[in-house]
């Protein structure tokens, strides 16, 4: 038995759907594409560049986490967590070594 959404995950996956859908009706590899653009040019890019994608790259990590948490087991949420924090933890290393 699955537990009721909160009022705030209902909102948020309706918000999302129109977004979601034209990411499954894209090509297969946008998504991936658009990861691999956005931690290059977090990795490459000058820092004004590199921070606001390494940004971008992690709330876009972090929005497909909260829409997929009640369908993944603890160890892929943990995985998902942990890759955030990675990505978030580099942009503050870019910035500080500036």
């Amino acid at each position: 038995m699955s537990s009721p959404s909160s009022p705030l995950r209902q909102r948020i996956t309706k918000i999302s759907y129109p977004y979601v859908a034209k990411l499954h009706g894209a090509p297969k590899l946008t998504l991936p594409g658009i990861t691999l653009v956005l931690a290059l040019a977090g990795v490459f890019a000058p820092v004004v560049v590199g921070v606001p994608a390494l940004v971008l790259l992690a709330l876009l990590l972090g929005w497909l986490a909260f829409l997929s948490w009640p369908a993944v087991t603890t160890g892929a949420k943990f995985l998902r967590i942990f890759s955030i924090l990675v990505i978030l933890l580099f942009a503050v290393s870019r910035i500080a070594n500036g």
